[in-house]
């Protein structure tokens, strides 16, 4: 029988800190399982910068107000032509991860997942390995 390669990968998960209250906020703590594979530098840099962007994504503005003044005045019809300004923040940190993967995380063979697609209770992030030939019988 012909063999197949199968991918081997660890997950290494950064939980939510609710130190400072619900607001969404990830754990600083560089992970044992990361050493060597990536700088304790670059992680703290990624983390914080996602930690800013959550922080700003719910931070009460005027314009925030407004914006759901005139939701509300539209009947929420504004929202079916307008992204909400919480739904712009999502897209701004699914975008900063995207170029982090690219630039720092792949390169060292690791991967970010964004969290929203872990529910925002997780940062996972894959440890990749080589592929393994794994016969089939």
């Amino acid at each position: 029988m012909p063999s197949e390669r199968q991918s081997n990968f660890t997950k290494v998960f950064i939980q939510r800190d609710y130190s400072h209250g619900t607001a969404v906020r990830f754990q600083c703590k560089y992970p044992e399982e990361l050493e060597g594979k990536i700088e304790k530098e670059k992680f703290e840099y990624t983390i914080n910068t996602i930690n800013e962007m959550y922080a700003d994504a719910e931070k009460l503005t005027c314009s925030l107000y407004c914006e759901s003044l005139m939701a509300c005045l539209t009947g929420y019809l504004l929202y079916l032509c307008a992204d909400t300004y919480y739904q712009k923040c999502l897209k701004k940190v699914a975008r900063f991860i995207v170029e982090q993967n690219e630039k720092v995380y792949v390169p060292s063979r690791l991967l970010i997942t964004d969290p929203v697609e872990r529910g925002l209770r997780v940062i996972e992030i894959s440890i990749l390995h080589e592929a393994v030939p794994v016969s089939r019988s």
